[in-house]
């Protein structure tokens, strides 16, 4: 398949798994389509083929790995696949991998969970001071998956610092598991839409501060 059929066929896919030959990985064509993939909000598992011709196995996992996250970053830790046609060699590896970002992928997090995130999350790393006044996060919600989805309502929201908004979707999917899939978050400028309720969000549940897994429907 051509590169351009390659790309033209991301529309129909839910999970891309991008398949490269074990030397000659993260070539130009390659960060092209995984990041058309995720732009298009795509899962993606990254499969290294021709495993069997590798002579020093340890150090080039390192080393593809390191390239992903460095070349890669908005794959958000996507999984990879060593793998060898030829000798059928943990090709058994492929399906579960594409299963559990199909899984991430269609995630959604429950908006007590994700609250009490959002408030540990704050506390350790505040927001920067604009003009000196402090933007405050105060309510954050899931609007969709296939890709997940947030809305965050903050103060001053519109003058959130893309860094800042960096730093909370890689902790979110760090702290919900969702590798391999684009996070889109939204900020509002806003008010806590629950903010004159009793409660607001919800009571935290167990020992963490918020919960470790998603709630997922495949």
């Amino acid at each position: 398949m051509s590169t351009g059929e390659t790309i033209r066929s991301l529309k129909y896919a839910d999970i891309i798994a991008l398949v490269m030959d074990a030397h000659e990985a993260m070539e130009k064509q390659d960060l092209l389509i995984a990041d058309l993939a995720l732009r298009e909000g795509r899962g993606v598992v990254l499969v290294i083929s021709k495993w069997d011709t590798v002579k020093k196995p340890d150090e080039a996992a390192k080393h593809i790995r390191d390239l992903a996250n460095r070349l890669m970053p908005n794959a958000g830790g996507a999984p990879v696949v060593f793998l060898s046609g030829l000798t059928g060699r943990h090709t058994d590896r492929l399906m579960p991998a594409v299963v559990k970002v199909y899984q991430d992928w269609t995630a959604r997090v429950k908006t007590g969970d994700l609250n009490r995130w959002l408030r540990h999350t704050v506390e350790r790393h505040p927001p920067p001071s604009v003009q000196g006044k402090r933007i405050k996060p105060r309510y954050m919600a899931q609007m969709k998956a296939r890709p997940p989805t947030f809305v965050l309502i903050a103060s001053r929201g519109d003058q959130m610092p893309e860094t800042y908004k960096r730093y909370l979707i890689n902790n979110l999917r760090d702290a919900f598991d969702m590798h391999g899939v684009p996070i889109r978050l939204f900020v509002r400028q806003g008010k806590n839409p629950y903010a004159d309720k009793a409660d607001g969000a919800r009571k935290p549940q167990g020992k963490s501060p918020y919960r470790g897994k998603p709630i997922k429907k495949g």
